[in-house]
C-alpha cells in the first residue's frame, strides 16, 4: 500500500516526556516530506500550543483539541463547537465541586478559577504559558474543548453529562472534555475529505486514550512503544518508544522510509 499523509499525535509521539523532539524524529519526518508525504499534527492540544513544534517540523496542517478543531496548509476548514447548552450544565456541576474549567476557543484559552492548583499542575505539564482568567469566557465564544480539572474519584460526579459530552483522561488531575462522539477521527474524516483521499490512504502515530479513534480510522495505524497498554489493540504495528526512534521504525514498517543501514566501523 502507498500512503499518502500521515498522521502524528504530540505528547508521547513527536516529542518525549521532557516534551523534547527528538532529533531523529525531526529528520524522518523532513525525509518523508522530501518523498512527496503529507505530515499532520492530530492532537488534543489547541493550535496556539503547537506552533514551535509545528514551525521546527515545517508542519502547517493540524486536527487539534481531538478533532474539533481542523486547518490545512494554515485555513482552518472544520470546526466544531460544544453547544452552549453542555457547557452550562458542565459549568453548574463544576462549580458545585469546586473543579476547575480551562475553556478553549479559536485563538485563546480562559480559566474560570485563579491559581487553582490542579490547573496550574496540569497546564504547566504541557510547556506552554497558563490560561488567563474570565469565568464567563464560553458565553461569548464558540468553544472546542475544555479542560476539567478533577482526580479519578471524582469522576461519577458527571455520568449524568455522558450523552451530551465525551471525556477522556490525559492527566492525573485533568480530562478533556469534547463534543459528545467527537475524537481525532472525525477531524481527520474532514481533512481527508478535502483532500480527496480515503481512510486507506492514511497512517497515523498516537500512544494516548484519545488515539483509538484515530488509529482504527486509518490504513495503518502505529502505537509507539511507550503508549498506553489500552492503546495497543486498537493498532496494526507497535513500533519503539518515542525516544528510541519510534517514529522512523514505525515509517519504515509502514513502506514510507526505507531502514537505515547498519553503520561499520
Amino acid at each position: 500500500m502507498s500512503y499518502k499523509i500521515v498522521f502524528f499525535d504530540i505528547d508521547g509521539t513527536l516529542i518525549n516526556e521532557h516534551k523534547e523532539i527528538p532529533e531523529d524524529t525531526v529528520k524522518a519526518v523532513a525525509e518523508l516530506k522530501e518523498r512527496g508525504i503529507e505530515p499532520v499534527i492530530a492532537t488534543g492540544r489547541a493550535p496556539y500550543f503547537i506552533k514551535p513544534l509545528a514551525e521546527r517540523l515545517g508542519i502547517d496542517s493540524f486536527v487539534c483539541m481531538n478533532g474539533a478543531y481542523v486547518v490545512y496548509k494554515g485555513t482552518p476548514l472544520y470546526k466544531r463547537e460544544i453547544g452552549k447548552s453542555s457547557l452550562e450544565a458542565l459549568v453548574k456541576k463544576a462549580a458545585e465541586h469546586n473543579h476547575g474549567l480551562v475553556f478553549e476557543g479559536e485563538h485563546a484559552f480562559f480559566a474560570d478559577k485563579e491559581d487553582h492548583p490542579f490547573i496550574i499542575d496540569s497546564v504547566n505539564s504541557l510547556k506552554v504559558d497558563l490560561p488567563g482568567y474570565n469565568p464567563e469566557f464560553w458565553k461569548s465564544d464558540g468553544i472546542y474543548q475544555v479542560f476539567l480539572h478533577c482526580e479519578n474519584h471524582d469522576e461519577h460526579l458527571y455520568d449524568g453529562l455522558y450523552s451530551e459530552l465525551k471525556f477522556i483522561r490525559w492527566h492525573p488531575q485533568a480530562i478533556d472534555v469534547l463534543p459528545a462522539g467527537g475524537s481525532k477521527a472525525q477531524g481527520i474524516e474532514a481533512l481527508l475529505e478535502k483532500l480527496g483521499l480515503e481512510p486507506a490512504d492514511a497512517v497515523a502515530f498516537g500512544d494516548g486514550l484519545n488515539d483509538k479513534e484515530m488509529l482504527e480510522a486509518v490504513g495503518f495505524g502505529v502505537a509507539m512503544g511507550n503508549s498506553h497498554p489500552e492503546l495497543l489493540p486498537f493498532a496494526d504495528y507497535v513500533t519503539t518508544h518515542v525516544d528510541e526512534q519510534g517514529i522512523r521504525n514505525g515509517l519504515v514498517e509502514a513502506g514510507l522510509l526505507e531502514a537505515r543501514q547498519a553503520e561499520t566501523i
